[in-house]
């Protein structure tokens, strides 16, 4: 009996993959044709497709841009393709979109509000990206908020002063009676001195200082505000300060105090439990009803506050999420270590109830976002509120679509930068379970 037997000395040569498993064709392959169900269901979606992109591709492209009314829009489509259906005005756009924009806010201080937005987008830049830029820049985002009031309303510069110096003098009160008493008395003669400097005191700081050496810029008022300027004002300041007033309020709602954690529970559920509009209607109407007579309290003033206080109490709640998420070794860990209660909420429990809430927060960021589009509803000209009197006008009665796809369009630009900066946020700080 005879044994062949064969023994490999040297390896064949590496081949390169069969074109059809690799590069676009193999993703192809095997993403939209693997089975007959998939190649119908990628057929039915690449026809959708088509259909929907056949008719909104030419009513944006095959657009007319320049024109003084919609009949006039309208002549020059049926010159240009026969028909009046399926082509957009984009005219209006390129007529009003300063208008949209800035509402009536004077236009030759434009550039005021211009550069109010890119010195936020250099004031955000250290707190959004706190590991790439250096800490010193943080000192820019405590000034920008007075900066920005400053620019915005214009007037004399020492208002803004007094208002940032009403906290300096709210911190040094508490410092000094920390030292002497408890950092709870130290707290609550600190808040009461901010409050009566700027109640009482700051108005003849600033009647002295701007008689002496008046320095100001033209001032601007509240009912020339409009467009969608309101809209990101209104936005900035209802998510910059509803986020450390919504922290304030979920560790309350924990707190061992009965009457800290009842009052926030009350706060909490009671906003949560109102429609925002309801709330606008109250800041716009009812609030005058409760001050003094000849009071003079400014309407955007009123809804910011409104809005802040709305999107706190859900932010509490987001963030009362966050902390319940937390196990219980966290909180033991900190005690172990032997921190008090501000120390161990600053360095261990806080971050990582931030960290959890991240999705929760940007979402509720995002809807307060676009609420503010109900402030139109109340009478401010905000963009909705425009699209309304431009479509009242005779030259544009009757234009719809162009103005509030114009107006997605920045709403959309906005609410996606947010999102993807959530979920930049989530990779960066690793958020979820490995």
């Amino acid at each position: 009996m005879s044994d062949v037997s064969f023994v490999r000395t040297e390896m064949l040569p590496e081949q390169a993959p069969p074109a059809s498993e690799v590069g676009l064709i193999g993703w192809i392959r095997h993403n939209l044709f693997s089975g007959w169900f998939n190649s119908i269901l990628t057929l039915v979606s690449l026809y959708a497709i088509y259909y929907v992109l056949s008719g909104v591709l030419p009513w944006v492209f095959q657009s007319v841009w320049n024109a003084n009314s919609l009949n006039e829009c309208r002549e020059i489509m049926m010159a240009t393709w026969g028909s009046t259906h399926g082509h957009a005005c984009w005219a209006v756009i390129n007529d009003r979109w300063l208008q949209l924009l800035f509402g009536f806010y004077p236009s030759h201080l434009y550039w005021r509000p211009i550069a109010a937005l890119l010195l936020l987008l250099v004031a955000l830049a250290p707190v959004l990206y706190s590991d790439r830029l250096p800490t010193k820049m943080l000192i820019f985002s405590a000034i920008y908020p007075f900066l920005m009031v400053w620019l915005m309303w214009g007037g004399t510069i020492w208002g803004p002063i007094a208002a940032a110096l009403g906290f300096v003098v709210g911190w040094g009160v508490y410092t000094l009676v920390s030292k002497q008493l408890s950092g709870l008395f130290g707290l609550i003669a600190g808040v009461a001195a901010s409050v009566i400097w700027w109640l009482v005191l700051s108005s003849y700081f600033v009647g002295a200082l701007d008689s002496i050496l008046p320095i100001g810029i033209e001032a601007v008022q509240s009912r020339q505000f409009g467009g969608f300027m309101l809209a990101i004002l209104l936005g900035v300041v209802a998510i910059g300060v509803s986020l450390p007033i919504g922290i304030v309020l979920a560790l309350g709602r924990q707190s061992d105090l009965m009457i800290v954690k009842y009052l926030c529970v009350g706060f909490i559920e009671f906003i949560r439990g109102v429609p925002l509009i309801t709330l606008l209607f109250v800041a716009s109407l009812l609030l005058n009803l409760f001050l003094p007579p000849g009071t003079n309290f400014d309407i955007i003033l009123r809804v910011m506050i409104m809005m802040t206080l709305f999107s706190a109490a859900y932010m509490a709640e987001v963030i009362r999420g966050g902390l319940a998420a937390l196990p219980r070794g966290q909180y033991e860990g900190a005690d172990s270590l032997g921190l008090n209660y501000w120390q161990a909420q600053r360095l261990i429990i806080m971050p990582q109830a931030l960290k959890i809430s991240i999705p929760g927060i940007v979402s509720t960021f995002i809807g307060i976002f676009k609420d503010t589009t109900l402030v139109s509803i109340i009478g401010l000209f905000d963009v909705i509120g425009l699209a309304s009197a431009i479509r009242a006008d005779t030259a544009w009665n009757g234009i719809y679509w162009e103005l509030f796809a114009f107006i997605a369009a920045l709403f959309f630009v906005v609410c996606f930068s947010m999102s993807r900066y959530s979920m930049y946020l989530e990779r960066k700080l690793q958020t979820g379970h490995h």
